[in-house]
């Protein structure tokens, strides 16, 4: 049975903490982090065509459509799916709704190439594996295999090598600055600390860890440590990522939904539940 239409979530993820341990002659860094992934994210529609073209709507003024990384992915997924069956058109009309801010820190982009990804798989009925996805998606981001798999996850390498880590569930208020912050910028800033000493996952959970990008990001984005310390009146605040987003964890909903009425209206803000298994799949496919 084929479906010509399939909608699915693009979770966000915050980084619980991330430290760097070390560079690679590429430029890319080595790091220890843990990916938790959340119930609140953007949202796609994937329509089948009984053409090859791929289309996404709306497009976004400030990124060209090839630069898209829903685009890209699709297209990245297109070119695998021809190779195996050259007779076949492989087609879809693409609707993002968009609700993660951009330069956030919490995944955005690479949560929506992996439910892309996700979703073509579905909608096409290719079949791939979940690892063959993975192998597609880390050639666009090192964010996006962790949701390709779908799981809370302890990460090193460059984020690629996952270990799935069953976190206790709980309440996140995520505040996201006015600013745009540039990874590129953040990774390559000369006092950025690179020689983090590795830590087991045992030891984060009884120690817990630090964001080694949040000083520089405070440094070069005002507006970052502004809203830190506006959050830090309610609870512990950490940055996720390369920033700009900060957040605060909380026992129950109520609370962090107490918290939210009072953030002021220069930011955006939301509540979401960590959860240990990604929205983007059936309850049970996990």
């Amino acid at each position: 049975m084929t479906q010509d239409l399939i909608s699915l979530p693009a979770p966000a993820k915050i980084n619980l903490f991330l430290h760097i341990t070390g560079r690679r002659a590429d430029g890319y860094h080595q790091l220890q982090t843990l990916f938790q992934l959340l119930d609140y994210g953007d949202q796609l529609d994937f329509q089948q065509r009984d053409d090859a073209t791929i289309t996404l709507s709306p497009t976004h003024p400030a990124i060209a459509e090839k630069d898209n990384l829903v685009y890209r992915a699709a297209k990245a997924l297109q070119q695998q799916a021809q190779r195996q069956n050259p007779a076949h058109h492989y087609g879809a009309d693409i609707h993002l709704t968009k609700r993660l801010p951009l330069g956030g820190g919490l995944g955005g982009g690479s949560s929506d190439a992996a439910t892309t990804l996700i979703g073509l798989n579905q909608l096409w009925q290719l079949d791939f594996s979940r690892e063959q996805l993975a192998a597609i998606g880390l050639k666009l981001g090192a964010d996006v295999p962790v949701f390709i798999h779908g799981r809370t996850a302890w990460a090193e390498g460059i984020g690629e090598i996952l270990s799935p880590v069953d976190m206790a569930e709980c309440w996140y208020l995520v505040l996201a600055p006015d600013v745009e912050v540039s990874t590129a910028t953040i990774f390559s800033h000369q006092q950025l600390t690179r020689d983090a000493r590795a830590i087991t996952i045992r030891a984060f959970l009884e120690q817990g860890g630090r964001n080694a990008c949040q000083a520089i990001a405070e440094k070069l984005y005002p507006e970052v440590k502004t809203a830190r310390k506006w959050l830090e009146q309610y609870a512990n605040v950490r940055m996720t990522g390369t920033g700009a987003c900060i957040f605060a964890s909380f026992e129950d909903e109520a609370q962090a939904r107490q918290v939210l009425v009072d953030v002021p209206q220069r930011w955006q803000a939301f509540v979401a539940r960590g959860v240990n298994h990604s929205p983007a799949y059936p309850s049970g496919s996990l």
